[in-house]
């Protein structure tokens, strides 16, 4: 009977692991024919040719990125909004949770607050009023635009709010008998034991702000000014047509690439760095989400 479950519990495993590695396959299958299109020809990614691997393999979309200034000045733009919105919408998240996770008679109207919260969060004014609130402001064409109007992320809000409330009162009320006031509970208490929902609202915050395009669409008039995921929203080619024909390798290497593939390539650019970060504080995600999911 033992072997028999013992037998039984290998072949689950084994079927279990085959399903995760066609669900990983699947998410990966994306990116990686994104990757095959940028580096197949010209004739191939027009005629949908490629597949598993590229066609006619050639780097000339990437050489062409190279050479493509206003794609590194949205870059520029898109980086310095991550870094400024996500550390303001950091700052800003834990200074509201720490307060509204207290209970309604530690915090008067905390209930009150926290369903004011919560209405943001499934109304707003309209696209109209925030255009006219911005322009009022004098932040049109400006970078403080795109990390203003996302500050503070209500889903994240609660996210953390539940977590410091599912965290022992006792280390609390052991801080307080101490004689630690809120600031030092906050930054030595609360904070080095929620780094599970912090990296969660962070990479939250970093992957909205470097994904998110329509803000830049709509505050910003000069094509200078655009984020990395606009500019990609809005590219095209523009071939000057005097160099084609003046210069022959030039006409090779154009012929060579096509809108898709170039395309390709700046959307796997595009994709990178988010790549690389999310590894690094995947595996606080999980429990960050799932601790702080479970209590109102």
């Amino acid at each position: 009977m033992v072997k028999e479950t013992t037998a039984l519990s290998k072949i689950f495993n084994v079927c279990l692991i085959l399903l995760l590695a066609l669900i990983a396959f699947m998410c990966i299958l994306p990116l990686w024919y994104t990757l095959m299109v940028s580096l197949s020809s010209r004739a191939a990614a027009a005629g949908g040719n490629v597949g598993l691997w590229p066609i006619g393999l050639n780097v000339n979309s990437y050489k062409e990125i190279m050479k493509d200034s206003a794609f590194f000045l949205s870059f520029w733009v898109s980086v310095k909004r991550v870094v400024l919105g996500a550390s303001l919408s950091f700052i800003v998240t834990v200074l509201t949770a720490y307060p509204l996770s207290k209970s309604n008679k530690e915090l008067r109207f905390r209930n009150h607050l926290m369903w004011v919260l919560v209405f943001t969060m499934l109304f707003s004014g309209g696209l109209i009023p925030l255009y006219q609130t911005v322009k009022a402001y004098g932040l049109i064409d400006n970078i403080w635009v795109l990390v203003l109007s996302g500050g503070l992320p209500v889903f994240n809000v609660i996210l953390v709010v539940n977590f410091f409330r599912n965290l022992p009162k006792e280390l609390e009320e052991a801080a307080l008998v101490d004689g630690a006031g809120p600031w030092y509970i906050l930054f030595k208490v609360f904070i080095p034991l929620s780094l599970p929902v912090l990296a969660t609202i962070t990479l939250f915050s970093i992957v909205g702000h470097w994904n998110e395009f329509f803000s830049g669409l709509v505050f910003m008039t000069k094509p200078s000014n655009y984020p990395l995921q606009t500019y990609i929203q809005q590219m095209v080619i523009q071939m000057d047509m005097s160099k084609i024909n003046n210069d022959p390798e030039t006409l090779k290497r154009l012929s060579e690439i096509s809108n898709q593939t170039l395309n390709a390539a700046k959307i796997f650019i595009a994709m990178f760095p988010i790549l690389i970060v999310y590894p690094f504080l995947q595996k606080y995600f999980v429990q960050g989400i799932t601790l702080g999911s479970v209590k109102g």
